[in-house]
């Protein structure tokens, strides 16, 4: 049984270099570790730092002649292309069975079951179900796949559920992410972003927190099904948290460092931040162990402040902790309530990057904005601006409401009939999809334009380049070039707004169809 873990082509955003979407996709190598683990035969092609493109992924997909082709996406943005990569494996051989997986096909499975050729669908966590899955094709019992926990599937006319996948107990029992299989080399190539030798990393899984306008969670989050009296099945889905050891994790950060030279690391945890303990107890050893390394973190500005207090955060500092992104996402604590975030306010996240500013000024400070929510005015988006000054970051990313698929958020408006846009395509972060009560889609995007015009000029350009940090100078400078596309695509938009020309929406690399 041979198995093929694809990662195809994809847009990148026009104002952005293209390596800086080179980033080791987490699920890739930490799936193929368990496949082989278990003696099954298993090839990784990751299209985008190979710059592979469709003609010649189809060239790869003939030669490696595998029995199972599965990939994911977690979020929407990319979907069309996951399914253009199943159209792409049919067509070379229907026998090859199609898997997908990740939080976007978990959570609107019935979007593309039965409508594309998707054989099965695997749900929440991805490694025990597919190692179970290909064993199941591989034992020649052609049911044994479909009695596979946590898969749905297209059967005789119908959507097929099975139960659950438990959430695996202890991360540790996982093998080593197989980055041998992945072309390692070809990651972090940047000359400004994540440098040098940037790659992702992940110590844990889930999120103590169910935000109505994040998807990250529900992909890890525990589920219960109940069905009702007319026969309705329901999934519920509660938040849960895990993390590897210290142990495990540095021990994963010496392999990438020593053997693969990434030493700018980006931790892709929702929260990385939970627990003090392990916070303090990671801190520790990655100091003994001198890396080396830089890393970039989500984390919580109440935690934050918990951790100051500990003593905490003055470790991760001083073991490499160089670029802290918080989603302060709005000045309204009452909108943040509304979203379940009401777990801190506006004051903390203030407070928070107050301290990181007088305390630890080689940490890079950023923080994101939610703009363009139903109740949004000129007015309000102001204030997310005036709010960004205040809390004076080195960048904010001002993203418009993006309801994505999984999300309370996107039931609201599929309900209310407000996604005036349903291509996922556009699902990209920078492209509204609703409007709000006052402001066209359009408005909101020009106002975006104008936030991050408004932010941005000399005076913080100097500041950050004249930091002693490198990481933080290189960072400036990085941002400063993506702004500056930004306000040149903006400017050519508005000049001319015929000529279809975007600064929104992704586009197609020069050797995307190749």
């Amino acid at each position: 049984m041979k198995v093929l873990l694809v990662a195809p082509p994809r847009r990148i955003w026009p104002f952005m270099n293209e390596q800086d979407n080179f980033l080791m996709p987490q699920a890739l190598p930490c799936v193929a570790a368990v496949l082989r683990e278990a003696k099954i035969e298993v090839k990784v092609i990751d299209c985008m730092p190979e710059k592979v493109g469709w003609k010649t992924l189809a060239d790869r997909i003939r030669e490696y002649a595998p029995d199972v082709v599965a990939a994911g996406e977690n979020h929407a943005t990319y979907a069309s292309e996951i399914t253009r990569l199943i159209a792409l494996v049919k067509s070379i051989d229907r026998k090859i069975v199609t898997v997908l997986g990740g939080s976007h096909y978990t959570n609107v499975g019935e979007l593309y079951l039965g409508k594309e050729e998707i054989d099965f669908i695997v749900r929440g966590e991805g490694e025990i179900t597919m190692l179970e899955l290909v064993q199941a094709l591989a034992s020649g019992d052609p049911e044994a796949p479909f009695r596979v926990n946590g898969l749905s599937y297209f059967r005789e006319g119908k959507i097929v559920y099975t139960p659950p996948r438990e959430l695996v107990a202890n991360l540790d029992d996982l093998p080593m992410p197989a980055y041998d299989l992945m072309p390692m080399m070809e990651y972090g190539k940047a000359k400004y972003l994540f440098s040098q030798g940037g790659t992702t990393i992940h110590h844990s899984r889930g999120c103590p927190a169910s935000c109505s306008f994040c998807v990250w969670w529900t992909q890890d989050a525990k589920r219960e099904v109940t069905v009702d009296e007319n026969g309705c099945r329901q999934e519920e889905l509660a938040p849960r948290w895990r993390s590897k050891s210290v142990e495990r994790t540095v021990a994963e950060i010496e392999v990438l460092a020593t053997k693969y030279n990434k030493r700018c690391l980006i931790f892709t945890d929702p929260t990385f931040n939970v627990d003090p303990k392990w916070s303090a107890a990671f801190a520790d050893l990655l100091i003994s162990k001198n890396l080396g390394v830089e890393y970039m973190a989500f984390v919580r500005a109440d935690y934050l402040l918990r951790d100051e207090k500990l003593g905490v955060l003055e470790k991760l500092v001083k073991s490499g902790l160089s670029h802290v992104c918080i989603g302060v996402e709005r000045v309204e604590n009452a909108q943040l309530r509304d979203w379940g975030k009401g777990f801190y306010s506006a004051s903390q996240s203030a407070e928070a990057f107050a301290l990181l500013k007088e305390k630890y000024p080689s940490v890079f400070r950023q923080g994101t904005f939610i703009v363009g929510t139903r109740e949004e005015t000129p007015a309000l988006m102001q204030a997310q601006l005036e709010f960004a000054k205040r809390l004076d970051l080195d960048y904010p990313a001002f993203h418009p409401m993006t309801p994505f698929p999984g999300t309370s958020v996107y039931d609201e408006a599929k309900k209310e009939g407000w996604l005036e846009v349903t291509d996922f395509e556009y699902y990209d972060l920078s492209t509204p999809i609703i409007r709000s009560k006052e402001m066209t889609r359009e408005q909101i995007e020009r106002e975006i334009i104008r936030l991050n015009k408004g932010y941005v000029g000399f005076r913080w350009f100097f500041r950050g380049i004249t930091s002693p940090s490198r990481y933080r100078r290189n960072m400036y400078i990085w941002w400063l070039l993506v702004m500056t596309r930004i306000v040149l695509g903006a400017l050519s938009e508005f000049a001319s707004p015929l000529s279809g020309t975007r600064y929104t929406g992704l586009l197609k690399p020069r050797w995307y169809d190749v």
